[in-house]
């Protein structure tokens, strides 16, 4: 589903280093918007705004409307983020420029859907998740905002697989040749270990039943 967001910005005259410095100090971000078939525009923008954009989940995967006071706004997609070594703030920001035939490679979170209900987690047991994210390929309207899996029924010891939930047609994973595994119904650690040490015990007792009762010598008689 398209989900967008607005961002207000100023067209820049890229300067350097010195010159990106210089728009951090006025809390500014200094940005790019790059785009086949489209010439790259140096771009500046509020430079809280982007720390809580880059905080909130799902911003790679999120369409924004770059705002430049123009006729129309551009539509781009963030590609990449630079951050400062020692602070950890954004020093620089990359976005691709989209259109309604764009496709794009990104990263959709997973969400695992009636964990309260699930017979195996209230059995005790744990979900074990494989994939996070899921990278797919789609056009960038249809941007999963995530992935859900539903767990209502598993049992411990169940798995999911990416054939077990419900995508766009267009929205393809990248990984095609396999039903890959995305998350299991784990027994707990304390469980497996107990179960683990009765079987070994159960081993040991029928190892001891088949071994041969060594026969006893018998004592020489006097005569």
């Amino acid at each position: 589903m398209e989900n967008t967001s607005t961002i207000k910005a100023e067209v820049r005259t890229p300067r350097g280093k010195g010159g990106a410095r210089e728009l951090r100090r006025k809390g500014r971000l200094p940005a790019i918007i790059y785009g086949k078939d489209f010439e790259p525009v140096a771009i500046d923008i509020d430079l809280d705004f982007s720390r809580r954009e880059i905080r909130r989940p799902g911003f790679r995967t999120r369409l924004y409307d770059i705002d430049l006071n123009q006729d129309s706004a551009i539509r781009v997609l963030p590609q990449a983020v630079a951050y400062h070594p020692v602070t950890d703030d954004p020093v620089h920001l990359d976005f691709l420029r989209v259109g309604p035939d764009t496709r794009v490679t990104v990263d959709v979170p997973v969400a695992f859907l009636n964990q309260e209900v699930c017979p195996g987690l209230k059995r005790g047991g744990v979900l074990n998740i494989v994939r996070r994210t899921i990278n797919v390929n789609c056009p960038a309207s249809l941007i999963p905002e995530a992935i859900e899996f539903d767990v209502a029924d598993l049992e411990i010891g169940d798995s999911l697989h990416i054939s077990q939930t419900e995508l766009d047609p267009a929205v393809q994973p990248t990984i095609g040749d396999r039903d890959f595994t995305v998350a299991s119904i784990v027994a707990p650690s304390a469980l497996v270990s107990a179960a683990t040490a009765e079987e070994e015990e159960e081993e040991e007792v029928e190892e001891g039943e088949l071994e041969e009762t060594p026969e006893l010598e018998e004592a020489p008689t006097e005569e």
